[in-house]
């Protein structure tokens, strides 16, 4: 089958670099399929879990805080601001970063622009899909 070149990098690390068949990528509009030949495009990510195909099977689970993936038809590049491993996730630092975010979103009620609560909520939507990541690891 045809594939095309995976790269996964977190601002500590590279964390993937590998020819696969298909990444599910969590774009900003919503999930997306990348295939080998797709038409380029930048694409905003939201928190989320990359999901990376070789021979025919999820062979990796990557959580993605956010971030941004460069695709070309022959190479994906995904720019995470914080990307871990799934099965390194932890449910506690999970649940203890979602009562932190909803604590900064509701300390965004009466002071902060419409901006500011947007990213507070973006924020906050993450880690919980980091939590949901985290439980069904």
């Amino acid at each position: 089958m045809a594939t095309f070149d995976l790269e996964l990098v977190s601002p500590e690390k590279l964390l993937l670099s590998r020819p696969v068949e298909m990444a599910i990528i969590p774009a900003a509009e919503g999930e997306m399929g990348v295939l080998p030949g797709m038409a380029p495009m930048i694409v905003a990510l939201k928190g989320g879990v990359i999901r990376v195909q070789e021979n025919g099977a999820i062979t990796e689970k990557l959580f993605v805080m956010g971030g941004f993936a460069e695709i070309t038809p022959t190479r994906v590049t995904v720019l995470a601001d914080e990307a871990t491993p799934v099965t390194q996730l932890s449910r506690a630092q999970a649940a203890e970063r979602v009562r932190e975010a909803e604590a900064a979103y509701a300390g965004t009620a009466s002071t902060a622009t419409p901006e500011e609560r947007e990213l507070a909520m973006d924020r906050l939507l993450a880690v919980r899909e980091m939590e949901a990541a985290a439980e069904a690891a």
